[in-house]
C-alpha cells in the first residue's frame, strides 16, 4: 500500500466518471485491470497528489509492471509528493518506476523475447530487412487470394504464393511507413516480421476491384493487379495473442522504454494493444521461440494528434519536434495521442540510450530503408533529415555524450 498526504481533508478533483469524496482508497484488482481502469486511477492519484491530498493506493495484488507505471505517472504529475511516495514504492518493490535499473524485472532470457542486443547495427541490411533477400516476394507469379482483411484503417488481402507461403498484404497510406519503421525497430534490436513493399503483383480469385474491400462475399475474378502493398510473411510463426503496453513482463525496463521512445521518434500515434502481437516461432532458428512484436506501425511518419494523427506525410513529419525538455527528472515529448500515459516516467538516460542505438545507423542504411518502401529521392532526403535531427535532440539530453550522429557512411 502506498500512502502520501499533506492535507487529510480535501475534495477529490472533479472527473466526469468519479464523484467527489474527501479521500480515496483505490483497489485496482487481483493482479490485472483494464487499461481504462488504470488510466482513471492514474488521473485520480496524480490530481490528489498534486494538491497535497491524502491518497492511499493499495497495489498489493497488482502486477509489478502495472504498479511501476502507476507510480511513475503519479510522480510525474506530483513532484512535491515524490519523497514519501518514493519510499512507499520502494517498499512495494516498485523501484523500476523511479528509474532504478535498466534491467527491470525481466531476466536476460525473457528480455530476449522483446529485444536482443544488436551488435551489428551498422551492417544490417535495411533494404531487405529481417527477412533478407531470400524471402522477397516474387513479382512474376500469381498470388492466390485467401480472404479480405477488413480490420483497421487500411484494407488488404491474405494471399498465398506458389510455394505455399502465406502473406498479409496491406495497401494504402500505411504500407510505406510500415516498411521503414519496421526496419528501424529491427535494426536496433526489436523483433519484427519479414516485410516487403511490392509495387507490382498479381492475384487470382480475389474481389473484382479494390472498392469491394468491405464485401463479405465478393465475386471472384480470374486475375487482377492490385495496388502496391506491404507484404508481411505470416508463415513460420503462430500468433498466440496480443500484449498490452501497460501489462507485460518488460514494463519498467530500459528496453521497454526504448521501444516506446523509438515509436515516439517516428511519430507513431497508433499505439493500441491490437497492434501488438505475441509470436510463437515454429521454424527452427537461433534465439527465443517467443517474440513480443509491435506489428502494425503504419500510423507513423506523419504528425501525432487527437483523436488521430496523420500518416506518411513528410510535411507533417517535419512540422513536429521530438523532445520538448525535461521536467522533474522526466522527459517531455512533443507527442499528442490517445496514449499520453505512455510518455510519462521516461528519463533522459532512457532517451539517450535509445538515440545512441539509432545514431549507429548510417546514411546508406536509412536511404535503403526508404528505398525499400518505394519513396522518391526528394521525399527520402526530407524524412531522413528530420529523423537525424530528432536523434540529435535525444542525444543532447546527455551533455557529456559527444557523438557525430547518424550518417557517418
Amino acid at each position: 500500500m502506498w500512502s502520501c498526504s499533506r492535507k487529510a481533508d480535501a475534495a477529490l478533483p472533479a472527473h466526469p466518471f468519479v464523484p467527489a469524496h474527501p479521500w480515496a482508497r483505490f483497489l485496482p484488482g487481483m493482479g490485472t485491470a483494464t487499461t481504462d481502469a488504470f488510466e482513471l486511477l492514474r488521473y485520480i492519484a496524480a490530481k490528489r497528489l498534486a494538491g497535497g491530498r491524502l491518497t492511499v493506493v493499495d497495489a498489493t495484488n497488482v502486477q509489478q509492471g502495472a504498479a511501476a507505471r502507476l507510480a511513475a505517472a503519479c510522480l510525474a504529475g506530483a513532484p512535491l509528493a515524490a519523497a514519501c511516495l518514493a519510499a512507499a514504492c520502494l517498499a512495494s518493490a516498485c523501484g523500476a518506476a523511479m528509474g532504478e535499473s535498466a534491467k527491470g524485472s525481466a531476466g536476460s532470457e525473457q528480455m530476449s523475447q522483446l529485444w536482443v542486443e544488436p551488435k551489428d547495427i551498422a551492417s544490417r541490411d535495411m533494404f531487405y530487412g529481417p527477412g533478407g533477400q531470400s524471402l522477397v516476394p516474387k513479382t512474376d507469379v500469381d498470388y492466390r487470394f485467401r480472404e479480405l482483411d477488413t480490420k483497421g484503417h487500411s484494407r488488404g488481402y491474405e494471399v498465398e504464393d506458389p510455394e505455399g507461403r502465406r502473406w498479409k498484404v496491406k495497401v494504402g497510406d500505411e504500407a510505406q511507413p510500415e516498411i521503414v519503421v519496421s526496419r528501424i525497430l529491427w535494426a536496433i534490436g526489436y523483433h519484427q516480421p519479414a516485410t516487403y513493399y511490392v509495387q507490382k503483383w498479381s492475384m487470382t480469385g480475389g474481389p473484382p476491384s479494390a472498392t469491394a474491400k468491405r464485401s463479405t462475399e465478393p465475386e471472384r475474378t480470374s486475375k487482377q493487379t492490385p495496388e502496391p502493398g506491404r507484404f508481411r510473411l505470416e508463415s513460420g510463426h503462430k500468433k498466440v495473442g496480443n500484449w498490452s503496453w501497460s501489462d507485460n513482463p518488460f514494463v519498467g525496463t530500459r528496453q521497454y522504454r526504448g521501444l516506446l521512445i523509438a515509436n515516439f521518434l517516428v511519430n507513431n500515434w497508433d499505439l493500441t494493444t491490437s497492434n501488438n502481437r505475441i509470436y510463437r516461432i515454429k521454424e527452427p532458428r537461433e534465439g527465443p521461440d517467443v517474440w513480443y512484436v509491435v506489428q502494425d506501425v503504419g500510423g507513423s511518419l506523419g504528425k501525432t494528434g487527437l483523436p488521430v494523427g496523420s500518416r506518411n506525410n513528410v510535411k507533417d513529419f517535419e512540422s513536429q519536434d521530438f523532445v520538448k525538455g525535461v521536467e522533474s527528472g522526466y522527459v517531455k515529448f512533443d507527442h499528442h495521442s490517445r496514449h499520453l500515459s505512455l510518455v510519462k516516467g521516461i528519463t533522459p538516460d532512457d532517451v539517450v540510450w535509445t538515440c545512441a542505438l539509432l545514431a549507429k545507423l548510417t546514411d546508406r542504411q536509412l536511404h535503403d530503408a526508404f528505398r525499400a518502401a518505394g519513396y522518391s529521392d526528394d521525399v527520402t532526403e526530407r524524412f531522413i533529415r528530420k529523423i537525424k535531427t530528432k536523434i540529435q535532440q535525444g542525444l543532447a539530453l546527455d551533455p557529456h555524450l559527444q557523438h557525430a550522429g547518424p550518417g557517418g557512411r
